[in-house]
């Protein structure tokens, strides 16, 4: 599905995508490119945020798209939208650093939600976010996300997630009711 918005393009991401995502989501969120945008992570995971393997199993599996959103012909943000039943879970989320803080985030959130609901019509969009990560979780509740406070692990000891720099990390689970 293609949707422009302004010099904005909304689709579906594809296979040939796979090395733009992830290079998108490592500069989002790993290593010193991260800290040019708000929501890096880099002081509490070092190592990768994420992989080909794992895009790639996103935009194969048949209940989950992987959202893009292109700019002058460059994937400059996307988000992962998986089918879940009465759900949708809302997760891959990466802005450029360069366009962070100029209310591209909220535009792609916003369009995420709609595509969900209108997609498959479930009535709440879930997420997780890493429970330390107070900015970021304080940025969502601002876009009707709230605190469940239902907490899942973090994966220590499997690199695919990140090298924790810190022994305190795990989940927990926002959710917004969709109209």
């Amino acid at each position: 599905m293609d949707t422009t918005a302004g010099h904005r393009t909304y689709r579906d991401a594809t296979d040939a995508d796979v090395d733009e995502i992830v290079a998108l989501i490592e500069s989002a969120y790993r290593g010193e490119a991260s800290r040019a945008g708000w929501t890096t992570e880099a002081d509490i995971l070092q190592g990768q945020r994420t992989d080909p393997e794992g895009v790639l199993e996103v935009i194969k599996s048949p209940d989950s798209r992987l959202l893009t959103v292109e700019r002058d012909g460059r994937v400059v943000a996307c988000c992962q939208l998986e089918h879940r039943g009465a759900h949708a879970y809302f997760g891959m989320f990466a802005v450029s650093p360069a366009l962070q803080g100029a209310g591209l985030g909220k535009t792609i959130i916003a369009e995420a939600e709609r595509q969900a609901w209108a997609t498959w019509g479930v009535t709440e969009m879930h997420m997780t976010v890493i429970s330390v990560r107070e900015d970021l979780i304080a940025w969502y509740e601002r876009r009707g996300y709230r605190r469940t406070g239902e907490m899942t692990p973090f994966p220590y000891g499997d690199e695919r997630f990140g090298i924790p720099q810190r022994d305190d990390l795990q989940f927990e689970l926002l959710v917004k009711p969709l109209a």
